[in-house]
């Protein structure tokens, strides 16, 4: 038999009860909204940058980083499905490459030019290469630590997944070169169209890079990442670092780094030095996270330290990235153009010009962004949301507004730094699990739409990896 319910009228002290809970919660509420409202709304910089003037788009899977199980980025023998999961955009860059289509690897009769290395049933063999007589003691270096790579590639294969059988030429000089796996490859769609195959690998610091200030790529994660937890934004040093040799530069790029020490010279909110002879005033590379501000240039080409750079929770200042490395194709910059009330002044000459009494000379602002840096780079992503890096002018010549600006909007920077950090170091790009998920990727890439046959490749005499480590790796 079902027990019907009865209603009762409240009491009249019952209900000023409820009206008291009721007035109380929407206080609470109220309160919520004001104070909880995340920071970057209540920026001073909210009222004047409009909805529109950045762009939103739908989806950007790489914007946070995706929270990973323990163990499973130091995990090198994660399958294809597991790693596409777990990195998502990982392998664009071999993607995109692979979509030109086929393409011939033609034998070189001298045996000059990129080491060409044979991989069969799982084993790693050498071809051609360039003698040890040949090459720098830091040439042997990068080749080895890159060979070191892709043995351990093939050594942690999942057995359901083998690497191909394949021909490949691999280059480990900075310029890269068409046809092989270098470095980097140009930014610049006019030097990479069609008839172009750059497949970009991971830089030979991932096994290690033996210098003083960097170390293993395991060493340099620890010491970042305890620079970092002893640091918060507001306890970070208010100044941009950099430090560098001046006259290593592209030729595109003309005096990239020497215009950058003089821009920055004798100013406070800048730690920018040229590297000393001796490397006196040389910085660890975790030490560049202790400041709010990074300055990172290119080299020749491409620089090896950039993937240090973007592990620190710091804002990474930079022209428009010219070289595309392997993960480059993850940072969503913001243009320093787009920020309001950035602006640009004439960069004068420097004070060794002016020795003899001359006035300094003020150089004519450089197009920015150039022709090319809106082909390469199209969008400029929302600070306050997106960003995770910024542009800024090739010149320097917005550098000092730039810093400036950023200072006065802590929050916003506070977030493109945490997002830079989060994405690289947190999402796992970096981690060795994530090194092998490419590397596999690459030779299934290169294996697709690179032909060798016939091309005598066959005839060519083999040298077992565990052999050519022994004998051609060290001066």
């Amino acid at each position: 038999m079902a027990t019907m319910r009865t209603s009762k009228r409240l009491s009249p002290a019952s209900s000023a009860r409820l009206r008291q809970v009721v007035i109380i919660s929407v206080i609470c509420l109220a309160l919520y909204c004001f104070l909880l409202v995340p920071d970057h709304s209540l920026d001073s910089s909210r009222a004047t940058m409009a909805d529109n003037t950045f762009s939103h788009p739908h989806s950007q899977p790489h914007s946070s980083a995706k929270k990973h199980p323990p163990g499973l980025l130091s995990n090198r023998f994660l399958t294809q499905p597991q790693c596409a999961s777990a990195f998502p955009g990982l392998t664009k860059e071999i993607d995109d490459v692979v979509s030109k289509g086929a393409f011939t690897l033609p034998r070189n009769p001298h045996g000059l030019g990129p080491l060409v290395a044979r991989i069969r049933d799982g084993n790693l063999s050498i071809l051609t290469y360039a003698r040890k007589a040949d090459l720098s003691a830091d040439m042997l270096q990068h080749r080895s630590a890159t060979l070191h790579q892709i043995a351990t590639a093939l050594l942690t294969a999942p057995a359901t997944e083998p690497v191909p059988d394949t021909v490949f030429a691999f280059n480990h000089e900075d310029d890269p070169k068409s046809h092989t796996l270098s470095y980097s490859r140009p930014a610049d769609p006019a030097f990479n169209g069609a008839a172009k195959r750059f497949f970009a690998i991971p830089h030979f610091s991932f096994w290690a890079w033996p210098v003083s200030t960097v170390g293993s790529m395991a060493r340099a994660a620890a010491a970042i990442s305890n620079v970092e937890a002893h640091h918060t934004w507001s306890t970070k040093i208010p100044k941009a670092v950099w430090r560098g040799t001046t006259w290593f530069n592209n030729a595109r790029a003309e005096r990239l780094r020497h215009d950058l020490v003089n821009v920055a010279r004798g100013k406070p909110w800048a730690d920018v030095e040229p590297l000393a002879a001796n490397g006196s005033n040389a910085l660890a590379i975790e030490d560049f996270c202790a400041y709010r501000y990074v300055v990172y240039t290119e080299g020749v080409t491409y620089s090896g330290r950039f993937q240090y750079h973007q592990r620190c929770a710091s804002v990474l200042l930079s022209p428009p990235v010219a070289w595309m490395q392997h993960t480059t194709h993850l940072v969503r910059p913001v243009f320093s153009h787009r920020l309001d009330g950035v602006t640009r002044s004439p960069v004068s000459s420097d004070a060794s010009q002016n020795a003899a009494g001359h006035h300094a000379k003020e150089s004519e602002l450089v197009p920015y962004p150039a022709l090319w840096v809106q082909a390469a780079w199209p969008t400029s992503y929302d600070p306050r949301t997106e960003a995770n890096m910024v542009f800024v002018a090739p010149d320097w010549s917005d550098l000092e507004s730039t810093v400036a600006w950023l200072e006065r909007h802590p929050s916003i920077a506070a977030g493109i730094a945490r997002r830079q950090r989060e994405l690289f170091d947190g999402g796992g790009y970096f981690s060795p699990a994530a090194e092998m998920c490419y590397w596999r990727a690459v030779f299934r890439g290169w294996n697709s739409v690179a032909k060798t046959d016939g091309q005598g490749f066959e005839d060519l005499e083999e040298m077992p990896w565990e052999e050519f480590s022994l004998k051609e790796i060290h001066k």
